[in-house]
């Protein structure tokens, strides 16, 4: 499932007229990136929620064939957070395990792995985290032997103690990336807003539900702000591609420049 449903509010005025997952990012719908990734894992079946601007995302995504999945659409007449959102689409995903990613993320990181932590822990749901040497504006998310244990603030300045590298130091932050059974049900409120980390993820806890960490490597940008937004295409735009490669039957003329483009 994509969690699509957002105002996008920190985004204006880029979503007067779209949701934040439909904005343009380097040619593609930013959602578009997350059904490409969802399918690069062999995701087929992916549920997306809507509420602002419903229409951008439908026109974005289609029928999500570019993208190589099929899509169903799910409108919530009012905003239901991030797990009423689950329990919105409730009858589209119980049965089998199943994922549910953030609609403003562009990221690579390897979700079979975060899989395997999942059924290897015998988990009811897995979140998969990613470190923060940066100290940025995501909350932290509490960890012990590979469980969640609580959700805190968040994280404070850099201290001398990170920038000297130590390791344990370094907050770990939540990556919009879930992984649920279908008992998460259970824990989740009928027809009401709600978010799993205030209201679902707590009582789980509190009743002894394995709810695990995956600490996550690989690439990882959330677009949630302008700056944040305009910081990251800059960055990807400056990423170097491979060496230009000069096959049979190609030359340069010697009197050909070659500049910075």
């Amino acid at each position: 499932m994509i969690l699509a449903a957002g105002y996008g509010t920190r985004l204006w005025p880029l979503t007067v007229d779209r949701t934040k997952p439909a904005i343009p990012f380097l040619g593609r719908p930013l959602v578009g990136y997350v059904a490409e990734y969802l399918s690069g894992f062999g995701c087929r079946e992916v549920v997306v929620n809507l509420h602002h601007r419903p229409e951008s995302v439908r026109e974005a995504l289609g029928d999500g064939s570019r993208f190589g999945v099929h899509l169903q659409y799910v409108e919530e007449d009012i905003i239901l957070g991030t797990s009423g959102a689950v329990d919105n689409a409730r009858h589209l995903l119980e049965g089998e395990t199943f994922f549910v990613v953030n609609g403003k993320i562009v990221t690579d990181i390897d979700l079979s792995e975060a899989l395997e932590t999942h059924r290897r822990n015998n988990a009811l749901a897995t979140l998969v985290l990613l470190p923060n040497p940066r100290r940025e504006r995501f909350s932290m998310v509490e960890t012990r032997d590979e469980l969640v244990t609580g959700f805190g603030g968040m994280p404070a300045p850099i201290s001398a103690e990170c920038e000297k590298g130590d390791e344990k130091s370094v907050p770990l932050m939540f990556t919009g990336i879930q992984i649920f059974e279908p008992r998460i049900f259970d824990y989740i409120p009928r027809g009401v807003f709600s978010h799993s980390v205030t209201d679902v993820y707590p009582q789980a806890i509190a009743q002894g539900e394995r709810i695990v960490a995956h600490a996550a490597s690989g690439r990882w940008y959330e677009l949630s702000t302008i700056p944040r937004y305009l910081e990251i295409s800059l960055a990807l735009l400056k990423d170097t591609g491979r060496d230009v490669e000069m096959g049979e039957g190609c030359f340069i003329s010697p009197s050909a420049e070659v500049r910075e483009s």
